[in-house]
């Protein structure tokens, strides 16, 4: 019972193949009070999902593209609970220009978009979450190997870049208070996010050729369960790290 005792605030759940609803499912069977997020016509998706859980667990709207929101998110919140241990950011999206090709031509309306729902993100919800944190927690956001240029990622992976680097300067500036921020960057997996690149099939096949533990791109247990043990006591010492579950991909060369 890794979170015993302990309140989940879970973002990003839209369907059963998404890493986040493994996270939740796994923090309940761990003792955790979970609590969900979700945006705009999602919202919907994450409430029809929740029911899927073995445990009840509520769902607040939060679009983090909205001040409103995200000012609202900790009175919500404590409607629930009254303190907040940990976060899973799961969240992020790119406009269909900022993908599969064409990296320059994009324009900055749509890069910004994509960097705001997917990097600054990070930073806009441990701010609304800091209140209910108290002295200690842990943030753990999903990433993507960030240090090479992907086929069809393109802007996408500059705002995963962006992310590695938005949650070292949050680990330093919360480590004072005991909140550690560390993300999980996973090899590829078939969810609703991995449907909006073009080409992800070749990734598919980079992980089949190039993983030394292999990869199975239809299970996302393997990475949820790295957010659980980063979301526990258990790395009480761990923070601004990135910890790859990608089969070993990041560590070998061609």
């Amino acid at each position: 019972m890794l979170l015993s005792g302990k309140t989940i605030l879970v973002t990003g759940v839209l369907t059963e193949a998404s890493i986040a609803f493994k996270v939740a499912t796994l923090a309940q069977a761990e003792g955790a009070d979970v609590i969900l997020t979700g945006a705009g016509r999602g919202l919907s998706l994450t409430k029809r999902i929740a029911g899927r859980l073995p445990a009840p667990a509520p769902v607040l709207p939060l679009d983090v593209t909205s001040d409103v929101e995200l000012s609202d998110l900790a009175g919500g919140i404590r409607q629930h609970a009254s303190s907040l241990d940990g976060v899973l950011h799961a969240i992020g999206f790119a406009p269909a220009t900022a993908l599969g090709g064409g990296f320059g031509e994009t324009p900055w309306s749509d890069v910004a978009t994509a960097l705001q729902i997917s990097t600054y993100s990070l930073v806009s919800l441990a701010r609304a979450v800091r209140p209910l944190m108290g002295d200690g927690g842990s943030i753990v956001a999903l990433d993507f190997d960030a240090t090479r240029a992907w086929p069809a990622y393109d802007w996408m992976g500059v705002a995963k870049a962006g992310l590695e680097s938005a949650a070292r300067y949050l680990a330093r500036d919360l480590g004072s208070a005991g909140i550690r921020v560390n993300l999980v960057a996973a090899g590829p997996l078939r969810t609703m996010a991995a449907k909006a690149i073009p080409g992800f099939d070749g990734f598919e096949q980079v992980w089949k050729e190039r993983a030394p533990l292999g990869w199975d791109v239809d299970d996302a247990t393997p990475a949820a369960r790295a957010c659980v043990a980063l979301l526990s006591d258990w790395f009480p010492a761990t923070t601004g790290s990135v910890v790859h579950v990608d089969g070993g991909v990041h560590a070998v060369g061609a």
